[in-house]
């Protein structure tokens, strides 16, 4: 990948040929972003200007690297300008900080390309292809490999963000995990406290913490070289409301034993997809389980194997077990990023940490949801994925990332295409979150089943009392404890508070 040199920001306004196309390059298609201007920026000096410039002219300023933001933070009426980092794109390794010096641009499936065929290493990451690093690692940042690699927050060096003081100037600064570090604190904040809180990123380095030497193949962690693939299919018409409950207790039950840091489970990573009854047209298909396996190790055929027994014990024959398959890791990687890529259109989405897997009350409301036909979506689905092993080795207030005793990240969507049915389809998915999450007020609160929400996955319902009955601010189910400390280096970082959004942190609580 080669960095691009432009010396100019390329604005594009209202009635410029490329306005449209650029107010439309979300990935949710409900909302549409329509600022006065957009800068389209390929340096840091260039992010400097723009927002030196914004500043100066009090305009409300937003920013977009990926363009996978689920909540109408670039599309808010609000918002006058939008710095568009999608150009920004280069990798290389830096020699003097001994990291992988990442521009917030570039996307994961370029990400891993360029990694792993240059230097045969990986960034633990999300698994969409398109997803921008930007805000992406500014959350955490999750994928397969969380659970033998930890977040990719986790490998997170040094950060370098535009930042503006309380007299306005605009400046660049380079905050580093050293502790000693003056900085140290705006490091932090960008290692899960998600995007568009404190200043712009405009570079991340990457190295491991227990890195050593100069060497670029050892500063960040190897996939493995291939993977052993599983996939289990599971019909609908024998997916009854008895057999959910056996197939999903069996999911979280294996979680619950099976994600320690030092369990040998660490090498798997699953998910368990739960489809919701279209309209019409239906497939067929009510869930499909999957798992990748690290193949070098000797016991992978048996891992694999005990695993899927283990998920489909007690449903009988029904289920339908494809057989294995031994992929390169790069192969199984865009396979994964395909199958997650596949929703689009007009979405809501919700998420939830788990320490324990759903209880049998909670698996019903998932059936009753996803089995009726009551609804106008054209699709919906709740995918259950690996969480635990490397990523729990680390205290939940070394980083921003709270959720370090968790096993399942629970993901929620729904999909539609008429905008005309935007308020039934947001009001179907509230209300199945918060059935589901009935007994604590609608939400996931922190606790011994729950452990809040994933910041990446933002969802304002959380900040309505409508929604929320619970009593807990949003912000602790995205944060939890650390939401005082991210607080102050909001009040230090941001004092005019020129970054902000619906759920923005805010310097007082």
């Amino acid at each position: 990948m080669t960095e691009n040199t432009s010396p100019s920001v390329g604005v594009i306004r209202v009635g410029d040929d490329a306005y449209q196309d650029l107010s439309v390059r979300g990935v949710n298609k409900r909302f549409t972003a329509e600022p006065e201007a957009f800068h389209v920026v390929t340096s840091a000096e260039q992010v400097v200007n723009a927002v030196r410039e914004a500043v100066r002219d009090g305009k409300r300023i937003a920013v977009r690297s990926g363009g996978h933001g689920y909540e109408n933070v670039v599309g808010d009426p609000a918002v006058q300008v939008v710095i568009d980092l999608g150009e920004m794109r280069e990798v290389s390794f830096d020699p003097e900080r001994k990291a992988f010096a990442v521009e917030p641009g570039v996307r994961m499936a370029d990400l891993y390309r360029t990694l792993y065929e240059r230097w045969g290493v990986v960034l633990p990451a999300g698994d969409s292809a398109t997803v921008g690093v930007g805000g992406h690692v500014a959350g955490g940042g999750f994928g397969s490999l969380c659970r033998s690699a930890g977040l990719a927050a986790d490998h997170l060096l040094a950060v370098e963000v535009v930042v503006v003081d309380a007299s306005g100037d605009v400046r660049t600064v380079v905050a580093t995990r050293d502790p000693a570090d003056p900085h140290h604190d705006l490091w932090w904040a960008h290692t899960g406290g998600g995007g568009g809180n404190f200043g712009v990123v405009t570079r991340y380095w990457f190295r491991s913490p227990d890195a050593t030497g100069d060497d670029p193949r050892e500063a960040l962690p190897r996939p493995p070289a291939s993977v052993l693939t599983g996939t289990v299919l599971f019909n609908r018409e024998s997916l009854s409301r008895t057999a959910l409950r056996t197939l999903v207790g069996n999911f979280g039950r294996w979680h619950e034993n099976n994600s320690a840091p030092d369990s040998p489970y660490t090498a798997l990573f699953s998910g368990l997809v739960l489809f919701g009854r279209p309209r019409e047209g239906d497939p067929g298909m009510g869930a499909v389980a999957f798992a990748h396996v690290d193949a070098t190790r000797p016991d992978a055929d048996r891992l694999m194997s005990d695993y899927v027994s283990e998920l489909t014990a007690g449903l009988g024959d029904f289920p339908t077990v494809l057989p294995t398959e031994v992929v390169p890791w790069l192969e199984a990687k865009k396979a994964l990023a395909q199958a997650q890529d596949a929703e689009i259109g007009r979405q809501k989405v919700k998420s939830a940490f788990l320490r324990r897997g759903y209880s049998d009350d909670q698996i019903d409301t998932l059936y009753d949801y996803l089995d009726s036909t009551d609804h106008s979506n054209d699709s919906s689905l709740v995918s259950l994925q690996s969480y635990g092993g490397r990523v729990n080795t680390v205290a939940g207030d070394a980083t921003a990332s709270a959720q370090r005793d968790s096993v399942i990240q629970a993901f929620f969507m729904n999909t539609w295409q008429d905008a005309k049915l935007d308020e039934t389809n947001i009001d179907w998915m509230r209300r199945l979150f918060r059935d589901l999450y009935a007994k604590t007020g609608g939400v996931p609160v922190p606790g011994e089943e729950n452990d809040g929400c994933y910041i990446n996955f933002p969802d304002t319902d959380m900040a309505d009392p409508e929604w929320n009955t619970s009593g807990v601010p949003w912000e602790e189910l995205y944060y939890k404890g650390n939401i005082a400390r991210l607080r102050e280096i909001k009040a230090a970082w941001d004092p005019r508070n020129v970054f902000r959004h619906t759920l923005s942190i805010r310097s007082e609580g």
